[in-house]
């Protein structure tokens, strides 16, 4: 329901969250739905287990880096296959029996990556989790 949104060091990383008004098992129920992938990854995008590569149908690419149920999911994301990747840590919290606050944290950015791009794209895909989440 409420957004923050912080480039800490615009140059290294974008920070989103969002409070949703939904207990944290249902929203990581969202997360791991394919709608839930693909609100996060792109379209075609599967989250999966740790070591396991995704690819959306834009060609953004990533290997999930960890993952510890109904807490935090990390994974690494480029734009493309040529390119280095960044890091994408996106952690759930309860804020009370209700509410779940969900954040992103997009860092060890590139110069070619922009960061207010990012930060859209975060927003949106918070957007979609917690529309998805009711």
């Amino acid at each position: 329901m409420s957004e923050q949104v912080s480039t800490e060091d615009p140059k290294t990383s974008v920070v989103v969250s969002r409070v949703i008004a939904q207990p944290i098992a249902k929203v990581w129920a969202v997360l791991m739905t394919k709608d839930g992938s693909e609100a996060l990854l792109g379209r075609g995008a599967v989250l999966g287990e740790k070591g396991q590569t995704w690819t959306a149908a834009d060609g953004r690419t990533g290997v999930v880096r960890s993952v510890h149920r109904g807490e935090q999911i990390r994974f690494w994301w480029r734009k493309s296959e040529e390119l280095p990747p960044s890091l994408v840590d996106l952690t759930l919290a309860p804020t009370d029996d209700d509410h779940t606050l969900v954040k992103v944290e997009h860092s060890h950015l590139r110069p070619d990556l922009d960061p207010a791009y990012l930060q859209g794209w975060w927003e949106a895909s918070l957007e979609r989790i917690e529309s998805d989440a009711f």
